[in-house]
């Protein structure tokens, strides 16, 4: 086995006609060959793409648990929270984790009741999509638990401005493009995610600037010695964790048989994996793939609220995450699925 080399740097560019990436440092511009590329370059956070949230950010109750550093004062800010009204919101654009915009409205409303201050206070989703949850097995008990814990949900309402010295945020209906100003006391963002320009900005990339790869094999669909995984990818699914870990298998068979000269017979199928947090002790298991399908691992509905999925969220994930996904060797629920339901999944 050769040995493999590390170089740290801030990507610059590909040309995949060439074979080549661009990478920038502090000890100037380099460029590396290659003969197989596989590009992981996740997404970029763009909190500047609504105006006024850049300078607001950080300050007079506007958080969001989104970026480094970031999710302290959204604490800082709940804990503080008496009185009022609160605001969460999710985009139009892309997002990495779709769940945690709206698992925060749920932890919000457990704290809140748990010092007794719920009834002086207003909690409302605005989302983007036409409705609480791409999914409809998923939405319809989201929607319930909604309208149960008394959250206000606001439907194809997208976050393009915030006013933070007066304290307003300002909607665009997504399908009518008419807008309507919020006042609010917590606004809890969601941000709008894009691609890295690195690749955005190159013949690897899609119209809309991801990389360009068949949603099965995950392998280019111009440049066959290409792979992308994670959420760079124009995979049509939640960019999660878990859309990498079920990738990653996928990836790494793919690419073991294009270098043996082999077919690509391992497939993707969209699986990817949104545990809501719905208070402090219940979870719904959201798991799904390519245009909605459900792809539950166990033999129970997933959809209901419950103590066990909790525990594995709070217990089993973190170690599966930095000691399988981190490590290569976790490549998703797969086979625990097939387990679990004996063969018919």
């Amino acid at each position: 086995r050769e040995a493999v080399v590390s170089t740290q740097s801030t990507g610059a560019g590909f040309d995949p006609d060439k074979n080549t990436v661009y990478v920038a440092s502090a000890f100037g511009n380099k460029e590396i060959t290659y003969d197989y590329l596989v590009v992981a370059l996740g997404l970029d956070i763009r909190f500047d793409k609504v105006k006024g949230l850049p300078e607001a950010l950080g300050k007079d109750g506007v958080c969001s648990n989104y970026g480094a550093g970031n999710a302290d004062y959204t604490w800082n800010v709940l804990s503080s929270f008496k009185s009022g009204d609160a605001l969460f919101t999710f985009p139009s654009a892309p997002i990495k984790c779709a769940g945690a915009p709206q698992k925060i409205m749920y932890l919000a409303d457990a704290h809140l009741r748990k010092t007794g201050v719920r009834d002086s206070c207003t909690l409302t989703y605005h989302t983007a999509l036409p409705a609480i949850f791409g999914v409809p097995k998923y939405a319809a008990v989201l929607s319930g638990l909604a309208e149960e814990k008394g959250c206000g949900v606001e439907v194809k309402s997208d976050l393009v401005e915030v006013r933070g010295s007066s304290k307003e945020a300002v909607f665009r209906n997504v399908e009518s493009g008419e807008t309507s100003v919020k006042k609010y006391d917590m606004l809890h963002v969601g941000p709008p995610c894009a691609p890295n320009p690195a690749h955005a900005n190159s013949p690897l990339a899609d119209t809309a600037g991801w990389v360009d790869v068949d949603k099965q094999t995950l392998q280019h669909n111009k440049y066959k010695n290409v792979f992308a995984i994670g959420d760079c990818n124009s995979a049509p699914t939640g960019k999660t964790a878990a859309k990498v870990a079920a990738e990653s298998g996928v990836v790494y068979k793919n690419l073991r048989s294009l270098m043996r000269g082999k077919p690509l017979k391992n497939k993707y199928d969209g699986y990817t994996s949104c545990p809501l947090t719905v208070g402090n002790d219940k979870l719904v298991l959201a798991e799904f793939g390519y245009d909605g399908a459900i792809l539950e691992t166990f033999p129970f509905n997933q959809a209901k609220p419950r103590w066990l999925t909790y525990f594995l969220k709070k217990e089993v994930m973190p170690p599966l995450y930095w000691h399988g996904l981190i490590r290569g060797t976790w490549q998703g629920p797969g086979t625990i699925r097939k387990i679990a339901r004996l063969g018919l999944a």
